[in-house]
């Protein structure tokens, strides 16, 4: 009986000490294959960094963090250190998520802000208006507005329309609705985008300056129409209510402006 119980615990003391080499097998050969694979310290991006952000603020904010990575994997001039060097540094554009940071994404001069927000998946036109064209002075950047084109058919303007000092005769022209429900981004110089309050020396800015010029943003496929309206045409916006019901098959003409 003492033989059998000395020799459960023989193998079970056998057993552990296996498994215990097995295990400092397994640590060594990863660490030897770390090792062989050159580790070297490097950025990534962890949060957007936004284009203006010093590499130092960066590091501190989390937007970019420490990693060891194989050096086989590191690519061509990725940054490894941030120190008093190079920590004054400003992000030349945004740099996304995922990213390696790359010294040649930073500079020495810092990036003025955007002077205009056009939304995602949209473009930007700008659109040259009187002032009664554009609703007075109460168009505002955040504005809704529908653009009417006044123009001439193709037929009136081959067939019927006269020329009076080198322009086709208003009574040849129609007009109609494009574009029935537009963002206005921006109107001069005032625009959705915050604009700064202080200039590089801390004096007060300057207040933007509102201008003929009207800037909404439409999708690509508008903004191909806008643009022909804007070239072949005549544009009027007006400032659109809430619940505003547009007509976007109507057209008036010189026949049509007294019917109902």
């Amino acid at each position: 009986m003492g033989r059998r119980i000395v020799a459960i615990f023989a193998a079970v003391a056998v057993a552990l000490v296996g498994v215990a080499a097995v295990l400092l097998y397994a640590r060594g050969a990863d660490a030897r294959a770390v090792a062989s694979q050159q580790p070297t310290n490097v950025y990534v991006v962890q949060s957007v960094v936004p284009a203006g952000t010093t590499l130092k603020d960066a590091v501190q904010n989390g937007l970019i963090i420490k990693t060891s990575v194989a050096a086989k994997g590191v690519p061509s001039g990725a940054l490894s250190s941030v120190d008093g060097s190079n920590g004054g540094l400003y992000a030349t554009t945004d740099i996304q998520p995922g990213e390696y940071v790359l010294a040649a994404r930073f500079g020495t001069k810092p990036v003025g802000e955007k002077a205009i927000e056009v939304p995602a998946g949209m473009v930007a036109i700008s659109v040259s208006l009187p002032d009664p064209a554009r609703v007075g002075t109460f168009i505002t950047p955040g504005s809704k507005v529908v653009l009417y084109d006044t123009f001439t058919p193709v037929a009136a303007s081959s067939a019927t329309a006269k020329t009076i000092g080198g322009a086709a005769a208003a009574a040849g022209q129609s007009t109609r609705v494009l574009l029935d429900d537009v963002l206005v981004i921006a109107m001069g110089e005032a625009s959705l985008t915050p604009a700064q309050t202080t200039t590089a020396d801390g004096e007060a800015a300057p207040a933007p300056v509102r201008g003929a010029l009207m800037t909404v943003a439409v999708s690509p496929a508008d903004a191909a129409r806008l643009v022909h309206g804007v070239q072949t045409g005549s544009l009027y916006a007006a400032l659109r209510g809430t619940d505003a019901k547009i007509d976007l098959g109507k057209v008036v003409s010189e026949a049509s402006l007294f019917s109902k």
